[in-house]
């Protein structure tokens, strides 16, 4: 079992960065692929970016390509976003995920989930 703690949310001016960490418990972090999900007020839950296990792929969701960047750190059990160029838009909570297969962009396919960090995005 992994447990997901994220952190480094909070409000920022439109066009600022942030960089959100999502640490894992256990010795097990390489053998799981990560995501980050993002969920607006009255929205589903939405795919942003997924991390393969050796950190060798990642994919993007077209909303945040060329402004977010996942990236891992298997030593340290912990997944990353950047989030640069942030837009009013972008204002959500944002979970990591844990699953255990190969980069997957369906929240039904992770089995575990921190508990959210919330961005907000001043205009």
């Amino acid at each position: 079992q992994v447990q997901l703690v994220e952190s480094g949310g909070g409000l920022v001016q439109a066009g600022g960065s942030l960089r959100l960490s999502c640490a894992a418990s256990g010795r097990t972090f390489s053998s799981y692929a990560m995501g980050w999900f993002r969920q607006a007020p009255g929205k589903e839950r939405e795919f942003v970016a997924a991390i393969s296990k050796s950190a060798l792929d990642a994919y993007y969701a077209d909303s945040v390509k060329g402004r977010f960047t996942i990236s891992r750190d298997n030593a340290k059990s912990t997944v990353f976003l950047q989030i640069d160029s942030l837009k009013p838009e972008d204002t959500a909570v944002y979970y990591c995920a844990a699953n255990r297969g190969s980069i997957v962009t369906t929240p039904q396919a992770y089995a575990y989930w921190g508990q959210g960090t919330q961005v907000t995005v001043s205009s």
